[in-house]
């Protein structure tokens, strides 16, 4: 990986594009530190300096890289535009017309880009109201007393509202920047410096404590589930296609075999982000309920990150949604249907029902194994602050974390090498 992006330093285009990306990450990672206008910065600081544990709104904070607790212009991240994405995703098996577009090719891809930035600046005005109301009154910061927004006025409350929906806006932009100008997938790429800008504080807080053992025990952790992660990642079961040969006029076509790369994690990081975000609902709800009352201690006493009750729920919540993300994005019916179009088929198996079966066993074996990949990813951190005696607002990486930060390294990484092979093509040319 080193050696991919010192080469592509040496490529005057490359080395163009990567330093674009960077300014671009450092502009995101700026804007994280500028407060929203009508927040009392200091107070903000008083309140995180009394947070122990983790925070109810922990993973929208993470994907906002420390951002959304101090309230600033960038408070709430690329996490409305992921969620836009998600929604837009499932409402093409809703919605009949979503799926014509998306089986429209770049036309119908454009509409739907479109569709997703509305939806990322209404849900960025949503997020926004409800950020500013639980921080006026009190709700943010658990035992805080300070006073964050001084100002109870409805031109304050519009302004902030304004500013971190606009912030929205303006990280979406930078995204796209990226993706068109520089290298990688911008979305993917915000997020990743998001992630890893906190972890060498973190690790920082733990060995100031006293507890330089825990770090390296967890420095040593991270690499072994990273390399875990990465055999993983790019672990795919191989069907065989073949394509009949055919005559049209005087030519022969067809004659080829291909096969169908089926990865085990099909469904990415999404079924833990969809599982974490359901989880931080029951806290959340019972902030405004009375602490007198049973449902609200039930769930205080249960549903924090290293209660049996909240990591059983996280993993069936991650099988299920494991299951369900990857039947929405594979259809063995489809794929065997265009197989049967153009002449394919797998070797003993009939075109058409009899194809579509096959790889819906197949989908459902490999997605069982990705599955319980997933499961034990997302609750090895949880599980490791036991021995290590450590709070989960100190632990620096989760499974989601880590799922994303190898993934998206993995695809950048990808993509420099595609373009590296390129320019040497086009150097041999010329």
């Amino acid at each position: 990986m080193l050696s991919a992006f010192a080469q592509a330093f040496r490529t005057q285009d490359l080395r163009r594009k990567l330093l674009f990306t960077l300014f671009i990450m450092a502009m995101f990672r700026l804007g994280s530190f500028i407060p929203t206008p009508g927040v009392d910065s200091q107070a903000v600081n008083k309140c995180l300096a009394q947070q122990s544990d983790a925070s109810l709104l922990d993973l929208v904070n993470l994907f906002s890289g420390g951002a959304l607790l101090q309230l600033s212009i960038f408070a709430l991240g690329i996490m409305p535009y992921i969620t836009a994405s998600i929604i837009i995703q499932l409402l093409r098996v809703v919605i009949p017309r979503f799926d014509d577009l998306h089986k429209e090719g770049q036309t119908g891809q454009t509409k739907l880009t479109q569709y997703t930035r509305y939806l990322t600046i209404f849900l960025g005005v949503l997020q926004s109201t409800t950020m500013i109301s639980l921080a006026r009154s009190g709700n943010l910061f658990a035992g805080c007393s300070e006073r964050v927004i001084p100002s109870n006025s409805v031109w304050t409350f519009l302004l902030m509202m304004i500013v971190m929906t606009a912030g929205t806006g303006v990280i979406m932009w930078l995204g796209e920047l990226i993706t068109e100008r520089g290298i990688g997938n911008g979305m993917s790429l915000l997020i990743f410096t998001s992630i890893t800008a906190r972890m060498p504080s973190q690790l920082l807080t733990i060995g100031q404590s006293g507890k330089w053992g825990a770090v390296f025990a967890i420095i040593g952790l991270m690499l072994l589930v990273s390399i875990v992660v990465v055999y993983l990642e790019q672990a795919q079961r191989r069907i065989p296609v073949q394509y009949a040969k055919r005559m049209i006029g005087r030519r022969q076509y067809g004659g080829t075999t291909t096969y169908i790369p089926l990865k085990i994690n099909m469904s990415g990081v999404i079924p833990v982000i969809f599982a974490s975000s359901l989880l931080a609902f029951p806290p959340m709800l019972a902030q405004f309920g009375s602490q007198d009352s049973r449902w609200v201690q039930w769930i205080s006493a249960n549903f924090h990150q290293d209660a049996w009750p909240y990591l059983t729920t996280y993993a069936l919540l991650t099988l299920f949604f494991t299951f369900f993300y990857t039947a929405i994005t594979f259809d063995p019916d489809e794929v065997a249907d265009n197989m049967k179009r153009y002449g394919g088929f797998i070797p003993g198996y009939r075109a058409g029902r009899p194809t579509a079966e096959f790889l819906r066993y197949v989908m459902n074996r490999i997605t069982t194994a990705g599955a319980l990949y997933l499961v034990i990813v997302a609750l090895i951190p949880s599980l490791a602050i036991i021995p290590l005696h450590i709070s989960q607002g100190q632990m620096p990486f989760g499974g989601t974390t880590l799922l994303i930060i190898i993934g998206v390294g993995l695809q950048t990484v990808k993509e420099i090498n595609t373009q590296l092979q390129q320019h040497h093509y086009e150097g041999f040319l010329r």
